[in-house]
Formats: structure tokens, sequence, C-alpha cells
């Protein structure tokens, strides 16, 4: 991993879309000394971007309907994005390249078993699944975790399962066969560390995924819990008076938008390096 993202350099659109990847973890990182305000105090509704506050201090992107600094929300929401993003995406390949492992390199009736549930899960729209879950289990971050790794882990399974059934005919396979190397090391480590190539592209691009599923379930209400702030649920809060304050949802899209182009282009950068090795 650390190879690819070190090659990433002779690609332009991944230098791109790491900077923006980048600007995003330092804001998250120093939320609390870049943001202006508390990302929960009322000040003043309404306000527009550009408008000085009651004490001088300007409202560079304005504030929402309560009175809450936009540019404040924006910048701590960036904190709950980037914990929970890719934490989901962490779980979902915790269960879904085991799965497809067991099914790529055993094949038979643990191939038929595990294709079998993957495919009944993928046969759901994903965002009904996800509302499903949620509106079942309860609106939180756990819940949030427990619904992104049930559906994305099914096509993380078929990716990591088409790439085992390949590897597993390689010459280094039949060599740790040879040696009497258990199933399950000849997985993690013969076959699991020549296939990090397409899986770290597909890393970067499921993580754009996981965040815009964060955004909108936070839209539909079913995200992450108030009141801390998070992107999505700030465009739901405000979604009614964008015609009025379009400033209240067009900055909380710009960055949930940034963020997933960040990602995508990180992901055509990989690719684009690998495909030149």
């Amino acid at each position: 991993m650390f190879k690819s993202l070190a090659l990433i350099r002779e690609s332009i659109v991944g230098m791109v879309g790491l900077a923006l990847i980048l600007f995003w973890v330092f804001v998250a990182v120093f939320a609390d000394v870049i943001a202006p305000f508390p990302p929960n105090a009322t000040i003043m509704p309404m306000a527009l971007p550009g408008m000085e506050g009651p004490d001088g201090a300007v409202f560079w992107l304005g504030t929402d309907h309560i009175g809450r600094d936009i540019l404040s929300r924006i910048i701590h929401g960036s904190r709950r994005v980037l914990i929970f993003a890719p934490l989901a995406t962490f779980c979902a390949y915790a269960v879904g390249i085991p799965m497809g492992l067991a099914a790529g390199y055993r094949r038979g009736m643990t191939d038929d078993v595990l294709s079998f549930i993957g495919n009944i899960i993928l046969s759901f729209p994903v965002l009904v699944l996800y509302v499903i879950i949620i509106a079942t289990l309860g609106a939180s971050a756990i819940n949030i975790l427990v619904a992104v790794t049930f559906a994305s882990a099914p096509g993380i399974f078929r990716i990591v399962r088409g790439l085992a059934l390949d590897l597993r005919n390689r010459e280094y396979v039949f060599a740790a066969e040879t040696r009497g190397e258990s199933p399950w090391r000849i997985m993690m480590i013969e076959i699991l560390p020549n296939a990090r190539g397409p899986l770290i592209v597909d890393a970067c691009l499921r993580l754009g995924y996981v965040i815009i599923t964060i955004g909108v379930l936070g839209f539909l209400g079913l995200g992450l819990p108030p009141p801390d702030p998070d992107w999505g649920g700030m465009i739901n809060e405000t979604r009614s008076m964008a015609t009025s304050f379009p400033h209240m949802t067009i900055f909380p899209v710009i960055a949930i938008s940034s963020l997933i182009l960040g990602f995508n282009l990180l992901a055509d950068g990989l690719r684009e390096v690998s495909l030149r090795d």
C-alpha cells in the first residue's frame, strides 16, 4: 500500500486527489484550532456569507436558521465523516476479504454457499437496504457501521473471490501447499498480498461511496445523531430554506463533493500507476 502511495507522485490526477484528502484530514485534526466558533453555538440566525457578528467576528460562510456558524460546523463535521467512513469501510473489508478468499481458494460447497448469500444481499437496492437496516435498528454510529458492512461486504467478497480464483493457480501457491502450509496461511500470506493492488483502488472508490451513504442517510434523517454536525444532516436541516438562503445547503454539498472527488481522483491515479507497471 505504501509503495502504491509513493508511486502516486507519477500521476497528476492522483496527486490532486491526495491533496484534497489531506486537506480534509488536516481540517479534521485541527478543527478545534481552525473553527472560528463552537459548532453548536447559537450566535446570529440567517446571517449571509461575509456578514459580521455582534462582536465583529465574520461569518465567512454565513449561519443557519438557528444561528450556528456554517464554516465551524463543516470543519467539525469533517471529523465525523473521516472517522466513520474509513471505519465502516474497514469493517466491510474485514468481513468481505475472508469470505472472498475462502470462496475463491476452497471453491466447492464453500464457494456455492457464500456466493448464494452474497447474491441475495446484492439483489436488494443498496439505498433501500441501508434505510431498512437503520430504520429497524435505529439511527446511531454503530448501526451505520453495521448497515455499511452488511451492504458492502458482498461486493468486496465478489472482487476478492475473483482475484483468489486467479491467484490460487500460481506457482507460489503450489509451493506453499507442497510445504504443508495451512489453507488460511496460504490465503492470507500468499494470495491476499498479491491481490492488494485492485483492492487498494477499490477501497478508495468505496470510501467515496460510503461518504455518499453517510451523507444520504443524514439527509434522510437516519444519519449520525445530533447535535454534533453532520454534513448530510446540515443539508437536511436547511433544505426547506434552500431557495431563500442557498448558502445553508450549498457549502455542505461542496464539502461532501470535494472529499468524494478526492478519493475518486486518488483511485484513478492509483489505477493509472498500476497500469504503467
